[in-house]
């Protein structure tokens, strides 16, 4: 175990697969108490379970992070359970919808039905507003420092097809420079991290199909999908004291599908 988040607790949502998963198990490896929040909550209970199966605290807490009173609840459930909460990793998220047409094409811009837009706004938008504001307030209401990783994409910077998941993306890393600069005289860091593709459940029929996979990894120089892992690490360096001087950046661990 670690000592890089020693005293430390995190509040990580997606936590039950993925990404997010992989965030909490890396932060509780590095001393980190961590609340896995999700959805899914069997899935975050199987990433609590792993933690303690390798001597770390966990606990696993229900959240849809389209509902704004909701995250308030799980940021009182974190608090309650740990003391605090000093770290906010926000990986909830879903990916773009496809049309059920045999040729698989996905939808534009001026097809996508507008209920479907909306909610890959409120979840990867809006869900991750209401999870940096809730543990923003809870910070400066207790005059505490504070690190918030959100989890965009290099989408925010490369337009995708149907435009909701880029929007949403691009949304998330305007609102981390905008919190950044509201946030830095209080010792609260707001980062975001941009991935390319990468191998978890959200991608998995991206990676069942032949042809998609070769038109995503077209996109990508280092011509391969990247590892929960290897974003997990850029979020432990943003979340750690190493990044102490950083706020309002977007780093992308995305196989050089975004440089610039």
């Amino acid at each position: 175990m670690g000592e890089t988040l020693r005293g430390r607790v995190a509040l990580i949502t997606g936590g039950g697969s993925g990404i997010g998963r992989a965030c909490a198990l890396l932060f509780a490896r590095e001393g980190a108490r961590v609340c896995a929040a999700d959805l899914r909550l069997e899935g975050a209970a199987e990433t609590v379970r792993t933690i303690e199966a390798e001597g770390g605290e966990a606990l696993a807490v229900p959240v849809d992070v389209s509902d704004a009173t909701g995250v308030d609840r799980m940021v009182g459930a974190c608090v309650e359970a740990f003391g605090g909460v000093d770290i906010l990793v926000a990986a909830a998220g879903i990916a773009s919808a496809r049309p059920p047409s045999p040729d698989n094409e996905p939808y534009t811009t001026l097809t996508i039905p507008l209920d479907q837009f909306r909610r890959i706004m409120e979840i990867n938008f809006y869900g991750v507003l209401y999870c940096n504001r809730a543990v923003a307030r809870w910070l400066l209401e207790h005059g505490r420092s504070g690190s918030i990783v959100n989890i965009a994409s290099a989408a925010a910077k490369v337009p995708l097809p149907g435009a909701a998941y880029s929007v949403s993306k691009a949304g998330v890393w305007m609102l981390t420079k905008a919190l950044a600069m509201e946030l830095a005289t209080a010792g609260i860091r707001v980062n975001a991290i941009g991935p390319g593709w990468i191998d978890t459940p959200m991608t998995a029929a991206l990676r069942d199909d032949e042809a998609r996979l070769r038109w995503a990894l077209s996109l990508t120089p280092m011509g391969r999908m990247g590892k929960p892992e290897e974003v997990a690490s850029v979020a432990l360096f943003l979340a750690s004291d190493a990044a102490s001087y950083m706020t309002g950046e977007l780093l992308h661990p995305s196989g050089g599908m975004f440089v610039g």
